[in-house]
């Protein structure tokens, strides 16, 4: 057993933290018509009753409401970060008030205290996983697969621990059934492109006091996430140039209008550096030797290898925080470059990140929370691997948003939905 402490015996003054965290919470909940649609139908019916959920994720206020969500419908709850730096302390003791949740979230813990807070989460034996980077289901199938059997399944949020998942799929060594909640369209659409390209950009700006009119802003992937931030500070005056290592994908922001070009050029003019690809060593040593004095490197990504800041350390003369979230290295010939939130998630590891926008989490959250009610409900129907979100679970909370937004719209007559479902009808 665990002998990691949950946030409230780690906080000095926590009453304030617990009134502080709350005050967040109470805002960001005013703004989630979703969650609270199924906040009611979850108290009301308790569908998770005896179930037991562990959860790993971006501990702030949006969260925190999917979290109580879940354990006002009757589960137990254990929390902890998805990041060493994106956990909001004064949220996280908020939450270890309830009853039914302990949270083990902290804010800038080493490798081994994040992986400790992971073990304490895994101390409830969960029977359901909600992840945010596949750590918590690598480190079931890793060091406690006696755990498995009496897992009803998961859920995974993002991009990042989606491809895991796959790749441990894909090697058969995903031993329960987990959702991609990252690819339905209600994340894609919404989280993926709005939320990130408004968040990581605000954070960016509001970091370092810099507009982005007249910059070049290099947006390395143009993946869901990555069409979101070009979009975005296109929209804010910038010129944008895209890298990509995918054809098509290349083609499209071609087609869009915005510079495709290789990171070895583009490393050459680009002002501010936006990696969102999920994967490693996507700006490496070859790349810091080009860039232009001053530039900022930020990382909207899952984990921080997008920017190689072992070969910048190396090759700086000097390291000092030129501000608060931001750490410059100058390099011998007197060039400053400058990495954002220690290359971590910069719009929830920034000092002053406050992450997505409250209406697309709620969205991305509604998604998390049907698919754990699914998964109590039906998880037997699910073998063991990655699935896709059940369409019906993703329309559910659009239409739940539709109707909070006051938005009315279209539906098939009974003679078009035969027409779309028939072969023999031609021209």
């Amino acid at each position: 057993m665990s002998q990691y402490p949950p946030i409230s015996e780690q906080l000095d003054d926590i009453e304030a933290a617990r009134d502080e965290g709350r005050r967040k919470m109470d805002w960001a909940r005013q703004h989630m018509p979703i969650l609270n649609a199924l906040r009611e139908e979850f108290e009301r019916d308790q569908p998770f009753a005896d179930q037991r959920i562990g959860m790993a994720m971006h501990v702030e206020a949006k969260t925190a409401n999917l979290v109580e969500l879940l354990a006002d419908g009757g589960a137990e709850v254990a929390i902890t970060g998805c990041n060493p730096l994106s956990t909001h302390d004064d949220v996280s003791a908020a939450l270890d008030t309830h009853e039914n949740i302990t949270s083990y979230a902290k804010r800038g813990v080493g490798d081994e205290e994040y992986y400790d807070a992971i073990e304490a989460v895994i101390d409830i034996e969960p029977t359901i996983t909600v992840d945010d980077g596949m750590d918590m289901v690598a480190a079931i199938h890793e060091d406690h697969p006696e755990l498995i059997d009496s897992i009803v399944g998961g859920a995974e949020e993002t991009t990042t621990g989606v491809h895991r998942l796959r790749a441990m799929d894909d090697d058969d060594a995903l031993d329960y059934p987990v959702f991609a909640v990252n690819d339905t369209p209600m994340k894609r659409l919404f989280d993926n492109v709005h939320g990130t390209g408004e968040s990581s950009l605000a954070t960016i700006a509001m970091t370092t006091n810099l507009s982005y009119a007249g910059k070049n802003v290099v947006v390395a992937g143009y993946g869901d996430c990555g069409r979101g931030v070009a979009k975005k500070a296109s929209g804010q005056n910038a010129d944008v140039i895209v890298t990509e290592v995918e054809p098509r994908r290349a083609l499209e922001a071609h087609m869009e209008g915005y510079d495709v070009m290789p990171m070895s050029e583009a490393a050459e003019v680009g002002d501010v550096f936006l990696t969102v690809t999920g994967n490693r060593d996507v700006i490496t040593a070859e790349h810091f030797e080009r860039m232009k004095d001053g530039v900022l490197l930020a990382n909207a990504g899952h984990f921080d290898i997008e920017v190689d800041l072992d070969a910048l350390s190396d090759m700086a003369v000097d390291q000092y925080e030129a501000r608060d979230g931001v750490e410059a290295y100058e390099m011998d010939d007197g060039r400053r470059l400058n990495v954002l939130a220690e290359g971590r998630l910069v719009n929830l590891a920034s000092p002053i990140a406050l992450g997505h926008p409250v209406e697309v989490m709620d969205q991305s959250f509604g998604v998390q929370a049907v698919c754990v009610r699914e998964l109590v409900e039906n998880g037997g129907a699910y073998d063991a691997g990655v699935h896709e979100v059940p369409d019906e679970l993703d329309r559910e909370v659009a239409e739940i948003k539709l109707a909070a937004e006051g938005v009315d719209y279209d539906s098939l007559t009974d003679a078009q939905t035969e027409y779309m479902g028939s072969w023999q009808h031609g021209t």
